[in-house]
């Protein structure tokens, strides 16, 4: 259910993270409260995770009001129809998020403070030290219970804040764990005395570590039925936002169905089971149509540099995060604390999900959900090459002009440069790693590119898709153009593309197949260009007529760690 669509203006509830506010200010609401009442009634430890901006907040808000009996909160939605007898249980609901980027004595005070405020309703015992932050929390929850005569529930909300900024530091990181363990140790103890409790964060629970006594807590991150608790599913999208969407159409001056796979193109695709429905963000979607514009809205509200502090120290193939075949759940759905691997940071964090799964090897397909994540993460590692921001104003924008207009030339000496400019000490002289580079810059720009794309008998090393081109790239070490525009034509890397998307000259998409056949059969135009770096020669053989298949040669010399010159060849 939508509630508070107005005909003129929609009120966004953008950066509104109370139930109470959403409802009573008249902002839009997409209905999650039947999922509340079948948690209420069907479990009492709840765990789970979804990435940052996902509605976590709201969530644990709503939760509170369902427990608290804020009755006519819930008149017109689905836990009002469902619930017949309210309750007014005393609620705990502790938001960590105030606790990020602190050291172990600002932890233990804002914990303590967090404790005081529950002592002004119920009471202190005075003989209980400050720092005895596990005594006093018991201490509360007993007393809650006696005085209100309903069981207590407990709401831990980002509940590995304090952790996550020091969770690529052991030694930072073992004094804070303890602290949290020793909070949160008490709630096994006090089964007795609670009605639900609900825990929610970005990673998933180290079961060892912070909760090492709380063995019966559910976790219904990957559950199915639970799947778009958080987030907007596609269902919800496509019959319950046409209005919003329509309105975002008029303003770009599309179709509605324009509008409609922008959205999902940019926001959609998140998938946190097997069998799950198409989830958007939330937080993109709503400032998209609210500010009626596509944009990199997620990316703009935080930057995960405890993310790119495991990539550094745990590296992980980014040419292969477009697709991850054959993943077993054991390795990205496990805590990152006890694992090396960077794999379950990358999909807890929402930068990777779940695109298939094979259900005869129990086995996952994981990728970027959309191209918001896609070219946003893009961005951020492009960045760690040079210790420095990618901005659309310097070279990604002149690299973007010139393949748009097809001066592959202008786009390889503008790419010569950015390399020459890498750090010595970040460089490693290897293939893969110009590869990897170059395979970035592409990404970056939006285009659909592969690395190590299989031929029959042999792998290109990139193939690059624009509106109108197909390019595949070879690159070469301490070689040369020539030697590797042999290799793309020996090993046959054109073969299937050769009848991909001619019709209207156009190129197939991302979601088209690379084998699409055509009628009109494609004819070589001979059209070579080359160039020499060193003299910056450029010489043309033949007459351009404007092929869609463009082969190109790179040679990449390790002495002066840039590309020493280039052959490009249309066919």
């Amino acid at each position: 259910m939508i509630r508070a669509m107005e005909a003129k203006r929609i009120r966004y509830p953008i950066g509104i993270q109370t139930f109470r506010n959403i409802v009573e200010g008249g902002y839009l609401y997409i209905d999650k409260t039947g999922l509340v009442h079948d948690l209420g009634e069907n479990y009492k430890y709840v765990f789970l995770s979804r990435p940052r901006r996902f509605g976590k907040s709201l969530l644990s808000s709503t939760i509170h009001s369902y427990f608290a009996g804020e009755e006519e909160l819930f008149k017109g939605l689905k836990a009002g129809e469902l619930k017949k007898e309210w309750a007014k249980h005393p609620v705990f609901h502790f938001d960590m998020s105030t606790a990020k980027h602190l050291n172990e004595e600002q932890l233990l005070r804002t914990i303590s403070y967090k404790l005081e405020e529950y002592e002004i309703t119920f009471g202190k015992d005075d003989h209980l030290s400050e720092d005895d932050i596990h005594a006093r929390f018991e201490r509360l929850i007993k007393v809650a219970v006696e005085q209100a005569g309903e069981k207590a529930v407990i709401i831990i909300d980002e509940y590995d804040s304090p952790l996550l900024d020091v969770m690529n530091d052991k030694e930072r990181l073992a004094p804070m764990r303890q602290i949290m363990r020793n909070f949160y140790s008490p709630i096994k103890s006090l089964d007795p005395y609670l009605r639900f409790v609900f825990i929610t964060g970005i990673t998933k629970f180290a079961q060892l570590s912070i909760f090492s006594e709380l063995n019966n807590l559910m976790n219904i991150s990957m559950l199915p039925e639970y799947s778009a608790i958080c987030g907007i599913s596609g269902t919800e999208i496509d019959n319950r936002m046409r209005e919003p969407i329509q309105a975002l159409a008029e303003r770009l001056n599309i179709q509605f169905e324009e509008a409609r796979l922008l959205l999902k193109e940019n926001y959609d695709g998140y998938h946190f089971c097997e069998g799950s429905e198409d989830i958007y963000n939330p937080f993109s979607l709503m400032k998209a149509l609210a500010a009626r514009k596509i944009g990199s809205y997620w990316f703009e509200s935080g930057t995960p540099t405890f993310l790119f502090e495991r990539l550094r120290m745990n590296p992980i193939d980014e040419t292969t995060l477009d697709c991850m075949p054959l993943i077993p759940e054991s390795d990205f759905d496990v805590s990152p604390e006890i694992s090396d691997n960077s794999l379950p940071m990358l999909y807890q964090t929402g930068y990777l999900t779940i695109k298939e799964y094979d259900r005869d090897l129990h086995l996952y397909t994981l990728g970027y959900p959309n191209k918001e994540v896609k070219i946003g993460f893009t961005q951020g590692l492009l960045a760690q090459y040079k210790n420095q921001e990618i901005t659309g104003s310097g070279f990604v924008a002149q690299f973007y002009a010139s393949m748009y207009r097809h001066d592959i030339d202008k786009a390889l000496s503008l790419m010569q440069s950015y390399l020459a400019g890498i750090p010595y000490d970040l460089e490693n002289k290897s293939e893969k790693h110009f590869q990897t580079i170059i395979y970035l810059i592409f990404s970056l720009l939006g285009y659909y590119t592969q690395a190590e794309v299989k031929s029959a008998i042999g792998r290109a090393d990139a193939v690059c898709r624009t509106k109108d081109r197909v390019y595949v790239f070879e690159f070469k070490v301490d070689g040369s153009a020539e030697e590797a525009l042999r290799q793309i034509d020996e090993k046959g890397y054109l073969i299937p593309y050769r009848f991909e998307g001619a019709e209207g000259g156009k190129a197939a998409s991302a979601a088209e197949s690379v084998t699409k056949l055509v009628s009109e059969p494609i004819e070589a135009t001979g059209l070579t260009t080359s160039r020499d770096a060193s003299t910056g020669s450029v010489t043309e053989t033949s007459p351009a007529t404007g092929r869609l298949l463009v082969k190109v040669g790179v040679n990449i010399s390790t002495q002066t760690r840039t590309i020493e010159s280039w052959k490009v060849v249309l066919e």
